[in-house]
């Protein structure tokens, strides 16, 4: 990563940078950034957000399929990762599921709950990055878009320069996200103000991810991708009742991508095929022990093109019912080993960042840095698929708003 200290701006002569001060300047115009911005906006602090995109909350609008799941009313600490699992349980608390409903029935969003406690907006996501337009007009928020920053300092006050401007301000929050889908401009930026302050860095990894499969595995299944089922995928000692996605590379889907976020490279990953089902129990009762039979018993619980391949793969060498037992165990407990992820260019979220155990808990100031905020997914909290990492940024977010 490259050393922000060393990025020294020079300037013509004949223009200076424009000079503006403010009591609070917050890095990104994010979800954790907008919420940051417009809470401290309505303790009467002046507030300005940079961001380095053209729009505020681009990766709010891509969300949800474009109808941004923009929380889910049973989040609890538990449905997050983080080095301290306990870090995150006091801003969730003290900003609420309902505190952002709220918000969004004030805007008279039209939303509805998908499935899981999924909140997702009836008609686009952009009404959710309008309420935050609306919510800064009213806090008194500038917004300065398309700057890039190149340079930040702290002396009595941070300063931030951008390619034409200079932000002072005795308070900085960094939103700026994660590594996750740069397309559309996540970079380690960050993860660079954190070094440049000294501040500790978990490990980042892709989360929330496709996972692939190796070489032989691939050529098993890649001619099935479209295909999705309902399963149980373990990963570690944690579990996801959800649908799986074959795709060209390996599997995705919502269970594979929240089994994802807990698995380590080149350890097993186990799908139970027909949960609640006994599909052998249907073999063994048939007049015939065959195959065809074992097809016959799928019928209903997995794809015919799937339940096809699988059967051709692990057809038992004789039908005694031991084989039978030795067959469901294997239904249930189907492993693979993935190759590996897809990468931050399809991860929704990045695991790890800023070390939690450098922040306040109820702030989310630095302990050694004074006036030194990071908020959202910079921080080394990741949650899981469903809405949890915008109700983390909008928690996150609102605990430094009401500190800064």
């Amino acid at each position: 990563m490259c050393e922000i200290n060393s990025i020294r701006p020079v300037y013509p002569d004949m223009i200076k940078p424009v000079s503006r001060k403010f009591d609070v300047v917050v890095l990104g115009g994010g979800a954790a950034g907008l919420m940051c911005a417009v809470e401290a906006g309505k303790r009467g602090r002046r507030v300005a957000v940079i961001e380095r995109a053209e729009k505020i909350g681009k990766k709010i609008l891509i969300s949800g399929g474009g109808r941004c799941n923009f929380t889910n009313i049973h989040c609890t600490a538990d449905n997050f990762i983080s080095a301290n699992p306990h870090f995150a349980k006091s801003a969730l608390a003290r900003y609420t599921p309902r505190d952002f409903i709220g918000l969004v029935e004030k805007h008279r969003i039209p939303y509805h709950e998908k499935t899981l406690g999924q909140l997702f907006c009836d008609r686009a996501a952009s009404d959710i990055t309008q309420l935050f337009e609306e919510e800064c007009r009213a806090a008194g928020v500038q917004t300065f878009l398309s700057q890039r920053v190149t340079e930040i300092s702290r002396t009595t006050e941070f300063v931030v320069r951008t390619d034409a401007e200079e932000f002072h301000a005795p308070a900085l929050v960094v939103a700026t996200g994660g590594l996750s889908i740069p397309k559309i401009g996540a970079t380690s930026f960050g993860y660079e103000v954190a070094q440049q302050f000294g501040v500790k860095i978990q490990k980042t990894r892709p989360a929330l991810v496709p996972l692939t499969l190796s070489a032989k595995e691939k050529k098993q299944y890649s001619d099935l991708a479209g295909v999705s089922m309902e399963v149980i995928a373990r990963a570690g000692e944690c579990a996801f009742r959800e649908k799986m996605l074959v795709t060209h590379g390996g599997l995705s889907g919502p269970a594979i991508l929240q089994a994802s976020s807990y698995w380590e490279p080149g350890k097993p990953l186990t799908m139970d095929l027909a949960p609640d089902k006994n599909v052998t129990a249907r073999v063994a009762a048939a007049g015939t022990r065959n195959a065809a039979a074992l097809r016959n018993a799928f019928v209903g619980i997995l794809p015919r093109r799937f339940l096809d391949r699988w059967v051709e793969l692990h057809e038992p060498d004789d039908w005694t019912n031991a084989s039978l037992e030795k067959l469901e165990k294997l239904i249930h407990a189907w492993s693979v080993v993935p190759a590996g992820t897809e990468g931050y260019e399809k991860a929704e979220v990045t695991a790890g960042g800023v070390d939690t155990d450098e922040l306040s808990s109820k702030t989310m100031e630095c302990e050694n840095v004074r006036g030194l905020f990071f908020i959202g997914e910079v921080v080394d909290v990741t949650g899981q698929l469903g809405g949890f990492n915008f109700q983390w940024a909008w928690a996150s977010g609102a605990a430094a708003g009401r500190s800064v």
